[in-house]
This record gives structure tokens, C-alpha cells and sequence, in this order.
């Protein structure tokens, strides 16, 4: 029997992801191949443009995919209702909700609408899983405040702890560094490898700040014109997967520091 760590919680066989009309089709990207294990902290990088975005709407059954698989536990993506879906795989998008009313308290419950009746009334176990999540984000002060009173960096740790009250497998963040200074970047990218290690979920999330997660995730996947790569940092490195990432003039991958940096 595998171990828990060797567990496959997200795998992708040679996916393509783009857009169909009924007069064509426009292919972003293909033969995709990666799995993602339990407790793996993944980023997903790559210059402007490429699909990351593309990849994670497939990835999340927000849109088709062109050909190839996608399983999450073992079950493929297609077969899933949405329902079974929202109670394995939670989604944090850079979205507006600053301006709610809601508080921060009743924000994180809805994570736990998978599991509430159609009155959305919350149990024991859905009020436990909400306090819980302050918990582990750290937040409780900020329990009964307007979700308007928030910081962008309050926020960002709010939308992680409404995903963690969703009590699933994986989750899959849309850049969640967006709009934040730097010392607010390093600090959600450290919070997520801290929740993959700590609470075993397995967190893949699309960024910019190549250098960071170079430096913090287990897996990248790197997605580029020609090809998409899969693997460890340093085995990427090694077979110079980041040498072509963008357009020599400006930066250039230094393998000796494992970073970009500016010519």
C-alpha cells in the first residue's frame, strides 16, 4: 500500500487547454502532464499570457479541456458532479469582495455551503470548521469585521481561510499575491507552504514572483510557447527549464542562485 504522501490528489495526461467555436479551434497549450501529491505545495509560472490561467479554469471545470485527462483522486473530472467537486477542490480567485457586508466570520462559513442544507443553516461541525480555520490563518481578531474594514493582505488570509473551512483535498489559488506589497507576498507564500505541510492539502496556485517560489514550493510547472514542464526545482534547473522562460534582453536565469536577475 502507498504511503499517504504518495497519494495522487490532482493528474493531468496529456491535456490540452484552449477555446472552441463551432468554425475553429485555438489551442493555448498542450501535452500537459503532471501529478500533484498530497501535502505538495506547487506554483504555476510562466510569462504573461501563456494559459496559466487557461490551465487553472480547466484544472477547476470552469472550461473544457481540448483533449487529454484530468483526475482528482483517482476520478476523472468530467464524471464529477459539482457538488462532489466543491467538496474536493476549493478555488481562491483575485476577486473584488472587499466591499461586502458581510463579516469575516460569516465570509469564511461559506466555505461550508457544500455541506449545508438548502437553508444554508450551519451544524456543530460547520461552526467548528469555521473557527478552526481562524485558527490556523491566525485571523481570530479579525472574526467580526467587516470584510470592508480589511487590508488587501487581511483579506488574501481571509479567502485562504474560507478555502481551508471548504475542508478539501486540494486548492487551487489564482495568483493570491496580487496587489500585495512585498512583505505581504512572502508572507501568504509562506503561510500556503506551511498549510500544505501542515494540514496535508495539496495547494497549487499560479504567481509572478518566480523567485519565491523557486525557493519555497516542492513542484513547479512551468508553462512556456514550446512546452510545459513539470517537476522539482532543482530538477528543472538542471534541465534548464527556466534559460528561455522570457526574452534574454532584460533578465536571465542564474543557475549558480537559482533566480532571475536583471541585466
Amino acid at each position: 500500500m502507498k504511503k499517504e504522501s504518495e497519494h495522487i490528489v490532482l493528474k493531468a495526461t496529456d491535456l490540452s487547454i484552449g477555446y472552441q467555436s463551432k468554425k475553429q479551434t485555438h489551442t493555448v497549450a498542450k501535452h500537459i502532464n503532471f501529478e500533484l501529491k498530497k501535502g505538495e505545495l506547487v506554483g504555476l509560472i510562466g510569462a504573461n499570457g501563456i494559459g496559466k490561467s487557461t490551465l487553472l479554469r480547466t484544472l477547476t471545470k470552469t472550461q473544457q479541456s481540448l483533449a487529454g485527462t484530468i483526475h482528482i483522486n483517482n476520478q476523472e473530472l468530467t464524471q464529477i458532479n459539482q457538488l462532489t467537486l466543491a467538496k474536493q477542490l476549493s478555488l481562491v480567485l483575485t476577486e473584488n469582495v472587499s466591499q461586502t457586508n458581510l463579516s469575516v466570520q460569516e465570509l469564511i462559513a461559506l466555505g461550508r455551503q457544500p455541506y449545508t442544507n438548502w437553508l444554508g443553516t450551519l451544524s456543530a461541525t460547520d461552526i467548528e470548521k469555521t473557527a478552526a480555520s481562524l485558527d490556523v490563518i491566525q485571523i481570530n481578531e479579525l472574526a467580526h469585521k467587516k470584510c470592508f474594514e480589511l487590508s488587501d493582505g487581511q483579506l488574501q488570509k481571509v479567502m485562504l481561510a474560507r478555502a481551508l473551512a471548504q475542508d478539501t483535498d486540494l486548492i487551487i489559488l489564482d495568483e493570491p499575491t496580487t496587489h500585495l506589497d512585498l512583505y505581504h507576498k512572502v508572507y501568504i507564500l509562506k503561510l500556503l507552504q506551511k498549510l500544505a505541510k501542515e494540514t496535508h492539502k495539496t495547494i497549487l496556485f499560479s504567481t509572478h514572483e518566480i523567485n519565491v517560489a523557486l525557493s519555497m514550493c516542492d513542484k513547479l510547472i512551468v508553462m512556456k510557447q514550446d512546452k510545459t514542464h513539470f517537476g522539482t526545482p532543482q530538477e528543472l534547473i538542471s534541465n534548464n527549464a527556466f534559460d528561455d522562460l522570457f526574452p534574454k534582453d532584460l533578465v536571465e536565469f542564474d543557475a549558480d542562485s537559482s533566480s532571475f536577475k536583471i541585466k
